[in-house]
């Protein structure tokens, strides 16, 4: 047979199928975006820079990723559809080329109690398995070793037909390994009765301290004339039974002062109105009772593995499921490397991979049991990368959040060696980064700017790196900047204490953090930063912290509502109008009638993506039409919201508008560099960068001594770095001492007091290897992050 027909035909023109080799993006124009166009080459790494809020998270996850999931949805039945979240798409002109998206961002991993490290990879699963089939002694299938599945046992009677129908009486057993007392959550709480009330009062002499009880009101009365208990005695005084229905008595209707009303015991009401409530929504008040009053301990029952006696009864070569989970991850890979049984190799394959693969992404120090809502963002997202490292799936569009998120600059030549193995497997990979160790790797880099929020939004620059470096842009600018260190080290006024600090991984730490001085501390992801300062710093001490929990906030929150400036504003239009200050708030009664304040209508359309369309009768300003004829220097309501910190710090600065509270807060917001932010855009539209500075923004108005910050520089531009350094100067010079948890380089430069823990991670670390002035770190070179920071300074 000839093979020359085929010769010719590839040496005949590409193949049209090998034709589609970018995405393109034209005229996007989703949040900030300026009718953006850009090119993205598939199969390489793009990585995208630009200041904080310059519309790089748009571009990347609001246009790319989100277009190509809304089609991905749009292939499956309508009937899947209505199950799924409706997504509507973006606004952009042209977008095509798309390849699936997995979307690795820094969300953090649900925060469930009952979700672990090992629940949220597949290797608690494959453990289970692995357990019922070798563990001696066997206890049951591989349910019974999870902590998520109840034991349950039942019994009945069921109709047979065999020949004549009888019944046969049957019992129902299924075995699972969830503790039965704490509920596979670990540990129990337990209330405090101290701090629900003084038991030498009364009832009636206000002997209630919980917020709500106190002061005669309903919820008083309601105890006062249940005709329980006498409400004139001592609560110290009562009977057992009365104490029983003080505090534990079940729902009973009756009448009070003529009111059908439910009496119920104090701890069960507790527990409904407070205890079940995020905390994090709660107001401050309320938070600081539950955090005094509900105590948290390891479960007696199960010592805190939250797994039935059944299940930690079994075991392979010595280790129960239990023990295995509380392993380093790096040393529960090397027993599974131990372990030869042919009938389950495919098994033990598969977990080997997975394990090596997190020692491999540098969380070999986590364990299996450790709950998913104490990672960190980046923490979170390397979990999430273990997916996909082994996929076998190429021509995927894979989109990064700042993966070195958290990492110290040792761990980043890993990420980026993990980045460009997900590339050279055939895949695009999109990266949105501000670390110029990321950056210098890129095959192809967009830069968007020139500012932010409405004065960014337009590429500024695409091409490569080298292109990047030769440009006039602020990124381009700035790509070599290195801080130098301080000649003179500011002289602390204090210590603050640490003696045997242990949580965590810390072993027995003791150490000085000097007060009245700029401290940062350093040390490998895992190393026991984070455990040193939130752990170990005295909750007497009154430390402001700000650390990277997202802000929870809905549509209608915006950065007015959160800081409180929207307070102010509202007081001072209601006292020139002579109306109430409610009216001028979007959430209550000055909202518009037909969108309820939401200035958009959402609009179902069953099988189709939802849209939103801006409210027709207010044009998206969210208040009723007669409110907004109400003015205060000039001004309405809704023009004020729409104005920029920076244009609204000149608007209450003086004339009829002057309102000095509101002044206080919008200077604290221009301090942090969001002078660009609009005080009624949603915080749903902020990025994270924007977020933890929004944070730290409000907790500069409280009155502590001491700043505790957690990663300040995540999700800041290089150019913004030294804004922020001048804020943290401002504060110590304030007489502020600030301790900040940090991997930034810069930040450790310009440091007065280096406390540097190591010298690995895990149980590796939790040691202090360092303190001193960063010039004696550099000089000393003993340990990684001396090395880092003296090539780092050029010294």
């Amino acid at each position: 047979m000839s093979m020359a027909p085929r010769a010719d035909s590839q040496s005949s023109a590409p193949h049209a199928a090998d034709s589609h080799d970018v995405i393109r993006v034209h005229g996007a124009r989703v949040n900030n975006l300026k009718d953006v166009s850009v090119e993205i080459p598939k199969r390489r790494l793009t990585v995208f820079t630009g200041v904080s809020g310059s519309g790089k998270s748009s571009l990347v996850f609001g246009t790319v990723a989100a277009e190509s999931q809304r089609l991905i949805n749009e292939t499956y039945s309508a009937f899947v559809q209505g199950f799924m979240p409706t997504l509507a798409r973006p606004e952009v002109d042209v977008l095509d080329g798309l390849t699936t998206a997995i979307i690795v961002d820094q969300q953090r991993l649900g925060a469930d109690p009952r979700s672990t490290v090992g629940t949220a990879t597949d290797a608690n699963a494959m453990l289970r398995i692995l357990f019922s089939r070798l563990g001696k002694p066997y206890v049951g299938p591989p349910g019974a070793f999870a902590f998520n599945v109840p034991s349950v046992s039942a019994s009945g009677a069921i109709k047979v037909e065999r020949g004549a129908k009888k019944a046969e009486k049957v019992t129902f057993n299924k075995v699972g390994g969830m503790c039965p007392r704490c509920e596979g959550r670990g540990s129990v709480s337990d209330l405090d009765l101290s701090q629900l009330y003084d038991d030498s009062k009364s009832i009636n002499e206000g002997a209630f301290t919980i917020p709500g009880f106190t002061g005669g009101g309903w919820n008083s009365r309601l105890y006062a004339e249940s005709g329980f208990f006498d409400p004139d005695k001592p609560i110290r005084t009562f009977t057992e039974r009365q104490l029983h229905d003080l505090l534990h008595r079940e729902p009973t209707r009756m009448k009070i002062a003529g009111i059908n009303m439910t009496y119920e015991g104090l701890i069960p009401r507790i527990q409904k109105s407070m205890l079940a409530k995020d905390k994090e929504a709660m107001q401050p008040h309320i938070r600081a009772f539950v955090e005094r009053a509900v105590t948290f301990a390891t479960c007696p029952d199960c010592d805190g593995t939250r797994l039935a006696a059944h299940a930690r009864s079994s075991k392979i070569k010595k280790l129960s499921i239990a023990d295995a989970c509380q392993m380093e991850i790096r040393d529960l890979a090397e027993w599974v490397r131990g372990i030869e049984e042919r009938s389950v190799a495919p098994l033990l394959t598969a977990l080997q991979r997975t394990l090596d693969s997190f020692v491999e992404i540098g969380l070999g120090y986590l364990s299996l049991d450790r709950p998913a809502g104490t990672l960190s963002g980046g923490e979170a997202q390397r979990v999430k990368m273990i997916r996909h490292l082994g996929s076998s799936l190429t021509d995927v569009t894979y989109v990064f959040d700042e993966p070195t998120a958290g990492l110290h600059p040792h761990d980043i030549q890993r990420m980026n060696d993990l980045l460009r193995r997900l590339r050279d497997k055939g895949n695009t990979v999109l990266v949105v980064e501000h670390k110029p160790e990321v950056i210098e790797i890129a095959d192809h880099v967009v830069d968007l700017g020139p500012g932010a929020g409405t004065g960014g939004g337009t590429v500024c620059f695409e091409g490569t790196v080298d292109g990047l470096r030769g440009s006039d842009t602020v990124t381009g600018r700035h790509l070599d900047d290195r801080s130098s260190l301080k000649d003179a080290v500011r002289e602390p006024t204090g210590v603050l204490e640490i003696r045997g600090a242990a949580v965590n991984n810390l072993q027995d730490v003791d150490v000085d953090i000097p007060l009245g001085v700029l401290t940062v501390i350093t040390g490998v992801a895992g190393s026991g930063k984070s455990s040193l300062v939130h752990g170990s710093v005295p909750a007497d001490l009154g430390a402001v912290s700000v650390d990277q929990s997202p802000i929870r906030g809905s549509r209608r929150s915006n950065p007015a509502t959160y800081t409180g400036l929207l307070d102010p504003i509202r007081k001072a239009f209601a006292k020139v109008n002579g109306v109430k200050p409610a009216l001028f708030s979007a959430n209550s009664e000055g909202a518009c009638p037909t969108c309820n304040g939401a200035g958009v209508i959402y609009t179902d359309l069953a099988m189709m993506a939802g849209v939103a369309s801006t409210c027709e009768d207010c044009e998206g300003k969210r208040f009723d039409a007669s409110v907004l004829e109400y003015r205060l220097g000039g001004r309405d309501i809704s023009e004020v919201l729409a104005m920029s910190v920076a244009g609204a710090l000149e608007f209450f600065a003086e004339g009829e508008a002057r309102t000095p509270a509101a002044h206080k807060v919008l200077q604290r917001l221009a301090d942090v560099g969001l002078g660009y932010l609009t005080l009624g855009q949603p915080l749903t539209t902020l990025s994270g960068g924007e977020r933890q500075r929004l944070k730290l923004a409000t907790h500069m108005g409280e009155k502590g001594g001491v700043y505790v910050l957690d990663e300040p520089t995540a999700g800041l531009h290089l150019a913004d770095v030294e804004q922020l350094l001048g804020l943290l100067d401002g504060l110590v010079d304030a007489g502020k001492s600030v301790i900040v948890v940090e991997h930034h380089q810069a930040v450790m430069a310009h440091a007065d007091w280096i406390i540097d823990l190591g010298p690995g991670a895990g149980h590796d670390g939790g040691r202090i290897v360092f303190e001193g002035t960063p010039a004696d770190l550099v000089a000393d070179r003993a340990t990684l992050t001396g090395r880092h920071l003296a090539s780092y300074v050029g010294a």
